[in-house]
């Protein structure tokens, strides 16, 4: 069926997935609350990346850090110089654009004149019209508050714009104490910060959102080559389907994330058909990746990116080294050993090869030969694959995919439209809805709140007992609940005592319902869960 943004965010706001923040005050642009519904859906969606990401390997742990970290982190990392997006404003109507989204709405491309932007020819304000535009000028993302009672120069401070470089500065710390060697990752979900110009597309685009990104951590190709002799490339046909391998090189890891991270998507319910792969081109990449990749979703408003995966060099770790004058060199035994095994003759020829590289590559010959000598001990700087996903894109693009409107036709030919949601089960908010089919037969009730009680010490369950239970089924169907269980006469075995102590399960997708002994329950509703 075609689903509109209104339609889902509609039904986000009736059954209690998503309000408009602040709304009892006029709302306020770029920032959403969720509501009961939508965060067990967060938690959900958060707690299964967790397990799938964290949980499930060996070479990954985990980090909590905080959303206010010292600024110098942020001039580190280039977000204080560099974070900015090019915005225009219309003389005319006064409204404000982002300069790259303004062209792109009206098929045209933003160019770059050396450090400025310039807008093309024929480029006007889709509000009124007008081709009045000041010129492109930067805006800084990143909400800045301060740190303590004086407001000044010394006690500013950011509110992260991403989780991503808490890992770089804890990296030190991480180490020693998770006692994991290169390759391996740290992962972190949480609450980022960015002033956009333009929020839209519900929340797609916000000013407070969730990410849950990953910083794998893995030997420069030169290393790699130290120790196996060679280095791995795509063109070598990898298995990336299997365990990494230690003669992978920074092509086939970046790869393998990317396979991993469509298996997840997958997992979580999203067709393949839905998802697409963005290669970023080389002029699109920040100067210090060597490849990008995003993976984008087929919203209603349009193919949008859900994840980008970056191949993102040393230069994180290196620009943290540089700025704090603390080394972020690992010593990597296999690689110490394997360099000891070499003779003199062997560590020149590679050191000339590795500087001839650096330099046809525009780097400094010096530097070149300074890396080798580290890596000759087994010291160098990891260099990174990021995945970095957004929670809340996610969630949307999972209430897009999940939205359904069936037809139905009852016995007599009466037509009727059932809204359910197809939520994978394991991510649903609700999992069971227990459903007493009468409240006023007392053992009939208690023998519900009984079932429901055990139930809900493994999942989340929702007890209705209001209304007929045609008209609670379809409320259990708008909020996506898998499983509906109805307690009903044939429970206590009155006119049928073959049928003691059982229970009609129904399904949210087929509609089918089953006769289930409550001894069996449990187990047969665990079999449907996945990820």
């Amino acid at each position: 069926m075609e689903k509109t943004l209104e339609q889902i965010s509609s039904l986000c706001k009736r059954r209690g997935f998503i309000f408009p923040s602040s709304e009892i005050y006029g709302g306020l642009n770029g920032f959403w609350d969720y509501g009961p519904m939508g965060a067990e859906l967060k938690r959900n969606i958060r707690d299964a990346w967790w397990r799938f990401t964290v949980q499930w390997r060996d070479d990954v742990v985990g980090l909590d850090a905080t959303i206010i970290m010292n600024p110098r982190i942020w001039e580190a990392s280039g977000h204080v110089g560099g974070f900015a997006d090019p915005m225009v404003d219309c003389k005319d109507c006064k409204k404000r654009h982002r300069a790259d989204q303004l062209c792109e709405e009206q098929g045209l491309k933003l160019v770059r004149d050396g450090k400025a932007w310039k807008l093309p020819e024929g480029c006007k304000c889709t509000a009124c019209g007008s081709a009045n535009l000041t010129e492109p000028r930067e805006f800084n993302l990143m909400f800045k508050t301060y740190v303590g009672p004086v407001e000044d120069d010394s006690s500013v401070a950011y509110l992260r714009p991403e989780t991503a470089q808490a890992i770089f500065a804890q990296f030190l710390n991480i180490v020693p104490t998770s006692r994991k060697a290169v390759p391996f990752g740290v992962a972190q979900s949480g609450k980022s910060f960015r002033n956009e110009i333009n929020p839209r597309n519900y929340t797609f685009r916000s000013r407070e959102f969730e990410q849950m990104e990953l910083e794998f951590f893995i030997r420069p190709d030169e290393a790699v080559e130290l120790i196996c002799g060679h280095v791995a490339t795509l063109a070598d046909n990898p298995d990336l389907s299997g365990d990494p391998q230690e003669d992978w090189g920074w092509e086939v890891w970046h790869r393998y994330w990317v396979e991993q991270r469509l298996k997840w998507y997958r997992l979580a319910g999203l067709p393949e058909q839905d998802l697409h792969l963005y290669w970023q081109k080389k002029d699109e990449l920040a100067h210090y990746a060597r490849a990008c990749v995003d993976i984008e979703y087929a919203f209603p408003f349009g193919v949008q990116e859900l994840e980008g995966i970056a191949a993102r060099s040393d230069f994180d770790l290196t620009q943290h080294q540089k700025h704090s004058g603390k080394s972020m060199e690992v010593m990597d035994d296999r690689l110490r050993l394997a360099c000891a095994a070499k003779s003199d003759e062997e560590k020149a020829e590679f050191k000339a090869k590795v500087v001839a590289d650096w330099t046809a590559r525009g780097k400094d010959a010096a530097a070149a030969e300074a890396f080798c000598d580290g890596l000759f001990q087994g010291r160098y700087v990891p260099h990174v694959i990021e995945p970095s996903a957004g929670t809340d894109r996610l969630a949307l693009a999972l209430l897009c995919n999940a939205y359904d409107e069936e037809k139905l036709v009852d016995s007599k030919g009466k037509e009727d439209v059932r809204t359910v949601l197809r939520f994978s089960p394991s991510l649903a908010p609700v999992k069971v809805a227990v459903l007493p089919l009468v409240k006023n037969k007392p053992e009939l009730r208690e023998k519900a709140r009984e079932l429901y009680r055990s139930l809900r010490r493994r999942w989340k369950c929702a007890w209705d007992e209001t209304g007929a239970i045609g008209r609670r089924y379809r409320r259990q169907d708008e909020i996506g609940t898998p499983f509906c269980v109805t307690v009903d006469f044939d429970t206590l075995g009155e006119e049928h005592p073959e049928l003691k102590d059982t229970v009609t399960l129904r399904f949210r997708d087929s509609m089918e319902q089953v006769r289930v002994p409550i001894s069996e329950l449990a187990a047969k509703i665990d079999a449907s869960m996945e990820l």
